[in-house]
């Protein structure tokens, strides 16, 4: 199966900034890159959830040609919000562990 044509759906990735190209990460010891990192994700979910909500609209009135588009986009909309929890929690429960250190 190819996946060439990907590009027609208006799929594009979410590639953060201090990912390099090759894939590795680039780690400093600044939390502003983390919290700019959040934002970026926070705004593509938001993207994403804005255009499945167009898509729905579309497809509810019957101006959607092809639903395939609003199902991508729905799937796309549910996997990000899932990352999107996923790491809120893993952010909670690492701030729950460093309150409960000693000093």
């Amino acid at each position: 199966m190819s996946v060439s044509g990907i590009e027609s759906v208006g799929f594009t990735p979410y590639v953060p900034a201090s990912v390099s190209t090759n894939g590795s990460a680039k780690v400093t010891g600044s939390g502003s890159e983390f919290g700019s990192l959040v934002l970026d994700g926070l705004d593509r979910l938001e993207q994403v959830q804005d255009k499945t909500d167009q898509l729905s609209v579309k497809a509810a009135t019957g101006d959607l040609n092809a639903i395939h588009d609003y199902t991508i986009a729905s799937t796309e909309a549910s996997v990000t919000t899932q990352l999107t929890v996923a790491v809120r929690n893993k952010a909670v429960e690492a701030f729950n562990e460093i309150m409960r250190m000693q000093v």
